[in-house]
């Protein structure tokens, strides 16, 4: 494996493509730390030191660690490219439901790049909607805690730099996460998130290593607790990759037909069903939701509700509880809206293919729908099993949150998968240029 990343800088093509990358993220770092103009950056500062600058659990804590800690320090790049995957994942659900972008969606490359347009046009939109309310949250001091003081410039002028600055460099890191995936390596907008995400990973071991200081003597972290830590995000990404790669391959035989005057060859090939198939979504969704009802119980003039709000912390039982229903439902929501058992069995039918012991047709799309439910069950349990782990380990063993989040959740299920399809696309690289991948000696093959 430490040969095949020697070989990829020995291939001229692939090193100009990782440099390239690697020059785009830290253009990405950089915008995530230049504080947005009006601002008085000491008393901001000081303002992040008195609340640990972590961001906590929850919706907030999520954003925060997918824009690289660019929300609590108000910079430029706060919006992130969070409003481009929004758009692309409203655009995604409505492809289903519209009978234009459906049809779009159905006429190859032409119909794709204006789907792409239409993206872009509504990520310009929810910049604007965002960068507005994150400015008047701003200026009126309820922005995550952090006191209206730290803006030095009053007014309109101050709402107006502001949206300008994070439309600006939201619309850049759309265009810098484009350019990635055609010019460098991996999926640009995955990439620029999970670099984001690990960004925080200094932060987490210095509080790591706070808790294993002793103070008076006494340490909360031990050796022996940082052994078991150490044990469990081993077989917690053992895991996560093992799920995450695994797929259900459903036979498929094909008959011998004519096309045009040529007679095509039947044979038996497979049909992959990923255990795994909707990914992080049903996580991002159900932390949006979630953080609806505390926001909805603070406005209520009722004692009783503020209580709830406040005993509505991702810590709780109840959080956690309602947390695992919502994953349920969204990963189930979201296959019922991608997988298309119907469409899948048509074009089986079209091109000759039948599953065996399985009638063409309406059978087909029955089985694949049964088929496709069982596995999206096993899938849902450990997406809920995976992003409740963070707010159980905060919970119920003191650790803080930033260090959970690296034990399950989101986070480290977008590094793994993101990892992954970028490590598939560098071995597919070196095995055009006649070497071996990770798995092997890192050897240069023979070209005969």
């Amino acid at each position: 494996m430490l040969s095949a990343f020697v070989n990829t800088f020995k291939i001229t093509e692939l090193r100009q493509r990782i440099l390239f990358t690697l020059g785009l993220v830290f253009i990405c770092r950089m915008i995530a730390t230049i504080p947005l103009p009006g601002l008085d950056v000491l008393q901001l500062r000081e303002a992040i030191a008195s609340m640990g600058g972590g961001g906590g659990g929850g919706l907030s804590g999520m954003l925060n660690l997918f824009s690289g800690g660019a929300l609590l320090k108000c910079s430029i790049g706060t919006l992130g490219i969070m409003p481009y995957i929004s758009a692309s994942i409203i655009i995604q659900l409505m492809t289903a439901v519209i009978p234009h972008l459906e049809k779009l969606a159905r006429e190859g490359d032409v119909g794709r790049s204006k789907i792409t347009q239409y993206t872009r046009y509504l990520t310009v939109i929810l910049c604007v909607v965002q960068g507005f309310a994150m400015a008047a949250a701003l200026q009126s001091g309820t922005y995550f805690g952090i006191p209206a003081s730290v803006v030095s410039i009053n007014g309109f002028g101050f709402i107006i730099l502001s949206v300008m600055a994070l439309v600006a460099a939201s619309l850049l890191l759309m265009w810098m996460g484009e350019q990635i995936t055609d010019r460098g390596i991996g999926n640009g907008i995955s990439i620029l998130i999970t670099v984001n995400i690990i960004s925080s990973m200094p932060m987490a071991v210095k509080s790591l290593v706070d808790k294993m200081t002793p103070v008076d003597g006494i340490a909360e972290i031990g050796p022996f607790h940082l052994v078991l830590l150490l044990a469990l995000i081993f077989f917690v990404i053992l895991g996560v990759v093992a799920v995450t790669q695994a797929q259900q391959k459903v036979p498929v035989q094909y008959a011998k037909r004519m096309v045009g005057r040529k007679m095509m060859q039947g044979g038996t090939q497979h049909l992959p069903l990923r255990v795994n198939y909707s990914g992080v979504m049903p996580i991002i969704f159900a932390s949006a939701i979630m953080a609806i009802p505390p926001m909805v119980m603070k406005i209520l003039p009722f004692e009783w509700a503020k209580e709830m709000a406040g005993g509505f912390t991702p810590d709780s039982f109840w959080y956690m509880f309602w947390f695992g229903l919502m994953i349920l439902f969204f990963s189930y929501f979201w296959v019922a809206t991608q997988f298309n058992p119907i469409q899948i069995a048509d074009n089986l039918k079209k091109q000759g293919g039948y599953v065996p012991g399985i009638r063409p047709g309406r059978p087909t799309a029955e089985y694949l729908d049964r088929t496709m439910t069982r596995l999206t069950l096993a899938g849902a349990v450990f997406l809920t099993l995976i992003a409740v782990m963070p707010n159980v380990m905060t919970a119920r063993f003191n650790v803080d949150w930033i260090v959970a989040s690296f034990f399950g959740g989101t986070s480290l299920l977008i590094i793994v998968g993101v990892m992954l399809d970028t490590m598939r696309q560098i071995e597919s690289h070196l095995l055009m240029r006649h070497y071996d991948g990770f798995m092997k000696k890192g050897k240069l093959r023979s070209r005969r």
